[in-house]
């Protein structure tokens, strides 16, 4: 015991050897906890369901990341009882893989969004981004009427769909051919949306603002919201996630 409390004392009054000492305990964490990325294709284990974002989504992602929705709304359900009995499941890291940028934060005004999708109607989120005071009368939120009356800007969402391919969204070029006619398609119920629901399950497809003849912002950001947290099966999923986990170990 008096040895290993000398050599400490030793350590701890000698500042080159404590720096040396401190230097090699870093450098053996580091190529631990990095090391085996170089191994790996991927750090976020692929859950069934999830798909990347349809234009028309995609577009009201960029809407909501343009108004500062991310702000005052986090998409990140963390793993304690209170969240889960609020906001449902807790999040997954493969419901973000082809977020850029992710939403998740530690920071909410308001309530977590990560499974709002499915919970209010088209109409409510309508009314609510109209005037969010009408349908919750404390919030503080301001009101985005104006979503409704812009036109969405269509842009070139082939171009968007491309760059995320290039930073590894899995868009096929028959997604990346047809993103206009997709658009155009998912918010209009007459149309013909083609293959659009089997390149995209689960897409929702009608129109979302209550105005059928014109697609608006509104109408992009709705069908965001109302996929958020509609894809993945979470409670499989997080089976999933689980046993990759332990085999990994």
């Amino acid at each position: 015991m008096t040895s290993i409390t000398e050599r400490h004392k030793t350590l701890e009054r000698n500042v080159t050897l404590l720096g040396v000492a401190a230097l090699v305990t870093v450098a053996i964490g580091g190529i631990v906890e990095i090391a085996p990325l170089f191994w790996i294709d991927n750090t976020i284990e692929k859950v069934d369901g999830m798909r990347p974002y349809t234009p028309l989504e995609q577009a009201g992602r960029d809407i909501y990341i343009r108004e500062g929705c991310y702000v005052c709304h986090s998409q990140m359900i963390r793993p304690f009882r209170d969240e889960v009995e609020r906001y449902g499941h807790y999040s997954l890291a493969a419901e973000s893989m082809y977020d850029h940028p992710f939403q998740w934060g530690s920071k909410r005004t308001g309530p977590d969004l990560a499974r709002v999708g499915g919970k209010y109607s088209d109409s409510w989120h309508v009314q609510h981004l109209t005037n969010p005071q009408s349908v919750v009368p404390e919030s503080v939120m301001p009101q985005y009427g104006f979503l409704k009356e812009n036109d969405l800007d269509l842009g070139d969402p082939a171009a968007r769909l491309k760059t995320l391919r290039e930073v590894g969204v899995p868009y096929s070029d028959k997604d990346i051919e047809l993103a206009m006619a997709d658009l155009k398609a998912q918010a209009d119920p007459d149309a013909d949306a083609g293959d659009l629901a089997k390149r995209y399950p689960k897409a929702q497809i009608r129109d979302y603002d209550g105005d059928p003849g014109r697609i608006t912002e509104m109408d992009a950001l709705v069908a965001y919201l109302q996929m958020l947290g509609t894809l993945v099966d979470v409670n499989s999923a997080a089976a999933q996630e689980e046993l990759a986990t332990e085999k990994g170990r």
